[in-house]
């Protein structure tokens, strides 16, 4: 029986450490505990009153909020693994009277302890199996900060940028450029700007699912806002009569078919066509999209 309640501990930190192998490391499309806390916000904001002002925070509180759940979930796991073997199998520091302290809490201070790699002493493992897994709870903390640490700091070179794309389309958009103007070298090496900077943002959105929940704010830097254009301009570069333009053109529009594709399997499951896509794209982050 002890050893199922440490198995059962096992299974507990494995689950986390699974989530953020595949949060972090290896993202696929159908998510985890991760997606499901940060879709869990993000839709609970949708529905507070004081939208703009919410929704700012759901980006930074999702990361959070994450990050929290598979620290907890991992020290709890391991107090799971340590109480059935609590106190025969370690070594108390005299004076200390943790010994006298109920089981599980003496498991969870451990846990603590060693996850924060503090190495305080007060409690030692004393059996063979026990004196190797602690340091490796140990190795998970340090593992856990490290990935914390890196999530942050890949996380906003994305969100970065997504807002250049958003801005550079708003610029467009002022100038407006016509189809005479699209039609020559600067036109051609403009569509194609964009097509690449288009298939960046979806390569981002793959990697880093999360960018989705952060508001862009303002208008002009919100992507979900300009998108819209982009479609507008790739339509424009179609009529041109060179063919270099015509072929930028149609690169943009398939770059542009193809973050439409993802923003609908991951998030916004709507089955419909690129524009109706990006409409509710822009809804979702209470936006109008810009179309023209």
């Amino acid at each position: 029986m002890e050893w199922l309640v440490s198995l059962l501990g096992a299974a507990l930190i494995m689950a986390a450490l699974r989530d953020l192998f595949h949060t972090l490391w290896h993202p696929t499309r159908h998510g985890g505990l991760s997606r499901l806390v940060m879709t869990a916000l993000w839709k609970l904001a949708r529905h507070l009153r004081a939208r703009r002002r919410v929704v700012g925070l759901v980006g930074p509180l999702a990361m959070v909020t994450v990050v929290g759940m598979w620290a907890l979930i991992i020290i709890l796991g391991w107090a799971v693994v340590y109480w059935p073997h609590m106190p025969e199998a370690f070594a108390f520091a005299p004076g200390s009277g943790l010994s006298q302290e109920p089981e599980l809490l003496d498991s969870i201070y451990l846990s603590l302890v060693m996850v924060a790699t503090l190495g305080l002493g007060d409690i030692v493992p004393a059996e063979g199996w026990l004196r190797m897994a602690s340091p490796l709870e140990a190795l998970i903390g340090f593992v856990l900060l490290t990935a914390t640490v890196s999530w942050v700091l890949e996380i906003y070179p994305t969100l970065t940028r997504r807002r250049v794309l958003a801005i550079r389309l708003a610029l467009l958009h002022r100038s407006d450029p016509s189809v005479q103007q699209l039609d020559c070298d600067v036109g051609a090496s403009l569509l194609e700007s964009l097509a690449t900077e288009v298939v960046r943002v979806r390569i981002d959105l793959t990697q880093y699912a999360e960018a989705y929940y952060f508001h862009d704010g303002e208008d002009h830097s919100s992507l979900a806002t300009e998108i819209g254009y982009a479609v507008h301009l790739a339509k424009r570069g179609q009529a041109a009569r060179r063919p270099d333009v015509r072929l930028t053109a149609t690169v943009l529009a398939d770059a542009l078919e193809d973050l439409a594709s993802i923003l609908d399997q991951r998030f916004l499951h709507t089955n419909g066509t690129p524009a109706e896509v990006f409409a509710a794209y822009a809804a979702d982050h209470g936006r109008a999209v810009t179309r023209s």
